[in-house]
This record gives C-alpha cells, sequence and structure tokens, in this order.
C-alpha cells in the first residue's frame, strides 16, 4: 500500500501580523503543517513566539532579495544591496548575480547570520531550510547554501522541480519563463545539494497552485499526477510481495490575511504579493474540507521535515 506524507509548507512566516495569523489559522485547521520564517520580516519575533505557544514546525526562508539583512556589518556597505540600502530584489538580485557584482563572501555572511537569528528567536536551529524566491539554487549561491546548511547540520531543504509545470497552459508567459528558469537552476542544484548530504522530499509541487491558481481540484490533480509519475520512474522492489511504499511531497503555500501599508514587509513595507486578494484566496481555498478529505481517501498524511 502508498503511504503519502505530504508537507504543506506556509511560506513567508514573519512578513507582517496578518500574514502570521492567517498562517496560523490554517495550521490549527489542519491545512498547512510546517512553516518556514522570514527572519528579517517585520513580525519575526511575534511568528517565533506564534510558532511556540501552538507548536507549529518551523524552519528558515533564507532572504537574500526583499528587504534588508539582518548581518549588521552588511547594513551599510555591501554588495548586496542596492543605492536605497535595500537587497536587490527578485529580478535585480539575478541580474547582479549575473554580471558578477554579488561577493559570495557576504552571502555566506548573511546566510550564517540569519541562521542564527533564527536560533535565537525559536530557541533550535532550523531542521529545514529554503530560499525566498527561490535564491537558495541560484549558480554560484547554492554552493553557498549548501556549504551552510552542512555547517550547521541543517539536512533538509527544498529543490522546486515541478512535475507537470510544462504542461500548465494557465500560466502567463512571463510568469513560466521565470519558472522554467528556477527549473533549469534546481536541475543544476541536485548534485551539490547531495554532495554535501542535503535531503528534499521526493515531490515539490506549489509553482502551478500558486495565488489564483490554487483551487481544491488542482491541488488535487497536481498531487495525483505527480505520484503517479514519481512511482512510475521508481524502480520496482526485488520482492514481488506487497508493501508499503512512502512518498513525500512539499507543496509549498501562500495563506493569510492580506497586508495592509505601511504594516509589514522585510524594510520596505509589503509588497503587492502580500497585499494580493490571492492570499486570503489561497486560505480559504487549503481549509475547504473537501481538500482534507481527499486527504484521507488517498492516505495522505500532513507532516513537516521532523517526521521524514
Amino acid at each position: 500500500m502508498l503511504q503519502v506524507k505530504l508537507i504543506v509548507t506556509g511560506d513567508d512566516f514573519g512578513y507582517c501580523p496578518r500574514r502570521n495569523q492567517g498562517i496560523v489559522d490554517c495550521f490549527l485547521a489542519g491545512a498547512v503543517s510546517n512553516v518556514s520564517l522570514l527572519v528579517n520580516g517585520s513580525a519575526a519575533a511575534d511568528a517565533a513566539e506564534l510558532a511556540r505557544r501552538y507548536n507549529i514546525p518551523i524552519g528558515l526562508h533564507a532572504n537574500l532579495s526583499e528587504g534588508s539583512p539582518v548581518c549588521e556589518v552588511l547594513k551599510t556597505n555591501s554588495s548586496l544591496l542596492n543605492q536605497d540600502g535595500f537587497f536587490h530584489g527578485k529580478m535585480g538580485f539575478r541580474t547582479a548575480l549575473s554580471k558578477g557584482l554579488l561577493n559570495m563572501s557576504e552571502v555566506k555572511q548573511e546566510l550564517k547570520a540569519q541562521v542564527e537569528l533564527f536560533h535565537e528567536l525559536t530557541g533550535h536551529l532550523p531542521p529545514h531550510m529554503d530560499g525566498h524566491q527561490h535564491v537558495h539554487v541560484l549558480p554560484e549561491v547554492r554552493h553557498i547554501f549548501a556549504e551552510v546548511l552542512e555547517e550547521y547540520g541543517i539536512k533538509y531543504t527544498r529543490v522546486p522541480i515541478e512535475p507537470g509545470l510544462h504542461k500548465c497552459d494557465w500560466i502567463p508567459p512571463s510568469l513560466m519563463e521565470f519558472y522554467l528558469g528556477v527549473e533549469e537552476d534546481s536541475f543544476n542544484t541536485v548534485d551539490v545539494f547531495t554532495s554535501h548530504g542535503i535531503r528534499w522530499p521526493d515531490i515539490y509541487i506549489g509553482l502551478t497552485t500558486m495565488g489564483k491558481n490554487m483551487s481544491v481540484s488542482n491541488i488535487q490533480s497536481a498531487i495525483d499526477s505527480a505520484i503517479t509519475e514519481f512511482m512510475s520512474k521508481a524502480p520496482s522492489p526485488p520482492d514481488p510481495t506487497p508493501q508499503s511504499r512512502t512518498v513525500t511531497i512539499e507543496l509549498m503555500v501562500h495563506p493569510g490575511y492580506p497586508s495592509v501599508p505601511p504594516v509589514g514587509g522585510c524594510g520596505e513595507g509589503p509588497d503587492d504579493f502580500s497585499q494580493s486578494w490571492e492570499r486570503l484566496h489561497e486560505l480559504q481555498t487549503l481549509i475547504n474540507p473537501e481538500l482534507q478529505s481527499h486527504y484521507k481517501t488517498r492516505n495522505i498524511q500532513l507532516c513537516s521535515f521532523k517526521d521524514l
């Protein structure tokens, strides 16, 4: 019999009080099973306290692209900052990297400072660590990221290679171009992470089910087709007798109550993504009883990285 372990990770925990509350509501409803903390988020301390209060499994959402660094020496004079003194942004970071403008020793300094701040806020090291806006799989950065994880003994990460991505004709071409870039970077990261002993779930889902593209049926079909594809590629056990097999999946989600400026963000105020109605749409979809019953009928058990 096939057992499916599903980690539903609420990203951007700590971004603002309304995002925090939405993620907590999802956790209490059994719709989110894990969270990823932005330690440079304006409500990071509040998020860490909520995780403690409700015993929410929490990891680190390493951020090199939005807001301000947490490493003191990098806050004034650093290759990681634009002329306004903030990180370069989702696309700006990628542009600066491609032009060779980023100092990798500063990337390492900032990543380590974020791990240390996570430890200070939560009282423990993160069981898993991924990258805000998928910066952790970018060229050069991936090597530094892997070194930091190995140094701190952080075993798990995220590798955003999503089955069925190419078939999703509802994703706008500009966004698809970004997603395909993330996918290519992820393929090129696999060997790097593996060589450092870092692990990740068998299946990743989250690009094709984000925001307005999230629905109960979309999540159901994404999970079902990903499992089918994974099992078709998995080697058959040598023993022909029936036995239990386990597949692990991470579903990346961004639920919350939309941010209301000026509250929120990582130093620059909340962005359009966090203010969008799509955050509430994700929350409402995830807590839908129909989705919960689908998990039960498919023998899908929600868990966190600590349970793998």
